[in-house]
């Protein structure tokens, strides 16, 4: 065991982007001093920010939406803290065009923009005396600004989505997740859309088209959020809600009618909500992920929509969220498995707690065999990349966002849980939420965190902290999930294959999608088409309306030449943007032979994506196809 596990606490205080002072610790060794040493000059190499000099504490927002320019403009003013004896305050910008700069003390100041680098942008120099505590920086974000998505239709639409670092593409911030500030917004929009922020929100429509937030616990820059449309408005509970275009608010309202359930689980397991309302907006199909946890206001996929409420897990999750990642933060996207790893461990615990414990485990067994085939797929490419403790300098922070900081990050804290007892573990973890609330924590001082308030000398030894955090692959001492449906579904998925259960006789009416999706993703590779054609006539599973049990039969089709199933992947591909599923079924296209039909249906599709996932498509498609 390495001794870096064994630092006092008080370097919490020593470590992350400089927004507090430094304080005097104890007489250490020498081993402990550079260790400590090299935590103080530790930082976020994805943002041109210096907080020790001069760091945002509060934005005031006026901004105004074009729909017709595909341009907001807008003026963002920023009450700043000033350290020493700083002459400048750095803000990131990607493809923003700054018009003038103002300070408090200054009137109008010359500013400077530094080189470009990709995917970075460029910092912003401003100028700043010892009496400046607010700039001003009035600005134009590019029609082809990377955060947002302006979906056209008869009512137009737009969203942002700024994880990791993409919020500077539309604000000038610091855009770092351990620099954290509060703010108020007025926001124009054409008359007859409703306009949302993570923030405190309308519930109607205005004759002005003007709409004014306000959000007061401090937040870092990714988790700003706006949304633009026809958006209609359901009450769920006295805290929960859902938002919605008008076509949607009704199914919406009742696929998430467990919200409340969810809350009540959550805070009886780690302590109150702290964001006042949980409300979530149902955003067009384009959105990249599955969901987004913008606090008060989540963002999530119309996919989850599946008409039986079989797919609220991910509600769960970015309900989770407001705890494990909004509440105490990554300080850099090196750390991002303490959002994500921590956010999929609560998430089980709310499923367990609201749906019971083998629904819970069923999502487990799921999330362990999704993170096996990523860590192989990994390993081959890049075994760093399977260390919880990310390496992402001079990389984009997007490629961190694989299984590894959300699945083996969960099973990491269920091998601490099952070490410790559930007992003390949740003690333990509601004590870590609460004592660093509107803090930022990274590896090193969870690790010191752990090892002081938790995990005893044998403890340490048992779990194996250096294997987890920064060893490649995965542990032998990986936790086993039991699911006695998991397993009756695979005996039912060998006997099938083996003729010895006709398909008729198969349980598909009975399964929940977990089963269905465990049947269909563990089908064997020399399975003919003849076969899921017996299946598809028995079943109807193209016509499904569960996105993740359409998604594998998809996957499967493509990979075993069912043609009846291509147009309906072509759909689904044309007006689905969510990642998680456009990139396996690609890959998939790509790697049978099928990349003259992958880059038909992209040519269609690739207007109707936000650029999270066209540029993951484009590096698959187009660097694939001018390698051949």
């Amino acid at each position: 065991m390495k001794k870096l596990f064994l630092l006092s606490l008080t370097t919490l205080l020593l470590f992350g982007c400089g927004n507090e002072p430094q304080e005097e610790t104890p007489e250490r060794s020498d081993e402990s001093k550079q260790k400590i040493a090299e935590m103080k000059l530790a930082t976020d190499h994805h943002t041109y920010a210096r907080p020790n000099d001069a760091v945002v504490t509060h934005l005031d927002w006026d901004a105004s939406v074009d729909f017709e320019t595909r341009v907001i403009s807008g003026t963002a003013h920023y009450d700043i803290k000033r350290e020493g004896d700083a002459s400048s305050i750095i803000f990131d910008i990607r493809e923003l065009t700054i018009d003038s700069v103002m300070t408090d003390d200054g009137g109008k100041v010359e500013f400077e923009i530094g080189p470009e680098e990709d995917f970075l942008g460029q910092p912003l120099h401003i100028p700043i005396t010892e009496n400046t505590t607010r700039v001003s920086i009035s600005y134009k974000s590019a029609p082809n600004a990377a955060a947002l998505l302006w979906v056209e239709g008869e009512k137009p639409f737009l969203f942002t989505q700024s994880q990791a670092i993409l919020a500077r593409t539309w604000i000038p911030c610091q855009d770092s997740p351990g620099i954290r500030f509060t703010y108020n917004a007025k926001v124009q929009v054409p008359q007859g859309l409703l306009a949302l922020m993570s923030a405190e929100n309308p519930t109607a429509l205005n004759d002005e088209g003007v709409y004014e937030f306000k959000m007061e616990q401090p937040i870092p820059s990714y988790l700003m959020a706006l949304a633009v449309g026809d958006i209609a408005y359901a009450e769920i509970g006295e805290r929960t809600a859902v938002y919605a275009t008008p076509d949607l608010i009704e199914a919406a309202h009742y696929e998430f009618q467990e919200m409340d359930d969810m809350l009540v689980a959550a805070e009886a397991l780690y302590g109150d909500y702290a964001w006042g309302r949980y409300d979530l907006l149902i955003l067009p199909a384009a959105f990249p992920f599955g969901g987004m946890e913008n606090p008060r206001l989540t963002f999530a996929t119309p996919t989850i929509i599946a008409g039986d409420r079989s797919l609220t897990a991910l509600v769960a999750h970015e309900l989770a969220h407001s705890w494990s990642g909004n509440l105490v933060t990554n300080a850099t996207w090196d750390d991002f498995w303490l959002n994500e790893g921590f956010t999929v461990y609560f998430e089980q615990r709310i499923m367990e707690t609201v749906y019971g414990r083998e629904t819970s485990e069923m999502l487990a067994t799921l999330s362990y065999q999704g993170l096996t085939m990523e860590v192989e797929e990994i390993m081959d490419r890049n075994p760093n990349d399977t260390h919880l403790k990310l390496h992402l300098k001079d990389r984009d922070p997007d490629e961190g966002m694989s299984a590894i900081a959300y699945d083996k990050g969960y099973f990491f804290l269920r091998l601490l849980e099952e070490t410790v007892g559930r007992e003390r573990w949740d003690v333990f973890l509601k004590e870590y939420f609460t004592s660093n609330s509107f803090k930022v924590m990274d590896t090193e001082r969870f690790v010191d965190y752990l090892s002081t308030n938790l995990l005893s000398e044998e403890e340490l030894q048992t779990v194996d902290l250096d294997s987890w955090i920064y060893g490649a692959g995965l542990p032998s001492n990986i936790p086993s999930v039991e699911s006695d449906r998991i397993q009756k579904v695979d005996q039912a998925n060998l006997a099938w294959i083996n003729g010895e259960m006709s398909t008729a006789d198969l349980p598909w009416n009975d399964w929940a999608y977990q089963e269905r999706y465990r049947f269909l993703t563990n089908l064997p590779n020399e399975l003919s088409a003849d076969r899921l054609a017996e299946l598809d006539v028995t079943y109807n599973i193209t016509a499904t309306g569960n996105n993740e049990v359409l998604f594998a039969w998809l996957e499967q089709s493509l990979k075993h030449d069912y043609e009846p199933a291509y147009d309906r992947a072509e759909e689904f591909l044309v007006n689905v943007g969510r990642r998680k599923f456009l990139t396996p079924l690609y890959r998939v296209m790509k790697e049978t032979g099928k990349m003259e039909m992958a880059l038909a249906i992209y040519e269609k599709a690739r207007p109707n994506y936000h650029a999270v996932a066209y540029n993951t498509m484009d590096e698959l498609l187009y660097e694939a196809e001018t390698n051949e």
